[in-house]
């Protein structure tokens, strides 16, 4: 049987950003998306949530001393 990584307590959230949230993203950061750190296609998250080459992730860390932190990274091979 296999187990539900995501339910991890040390795995953060992970989001598949539409397209339109991506580009708002990219726009508030200033960047491209290839500028963005970069996430493994063969990572176990990225597999779990279906993600695919070129998706932008959104990752929520819980922070004791910022709340949420959030995140975004490229999925690349």
């Amino acid at each position: 049987m296999k187990k539900d990584i995501l339910k991890h307590e040390l795995v953060p959230e992970h989001k598949i950003l539409s397209e339109s949230d991506k580009k708002k993203v990219l726009i508030g950061l200033g960047c491209n998306q290839n500028q963005l750190p970069k996430i493994k296609i063969t990572d176990p998250v990225v597999d779990v949530i279906d993600a695919k080459e070129g998706d932008v992730l959104q990752i929520l860390r819980k922070s004791a001393t910022a709340g949420t932190f959030i995140t975004y990274r490229l999925v690349e091979p």
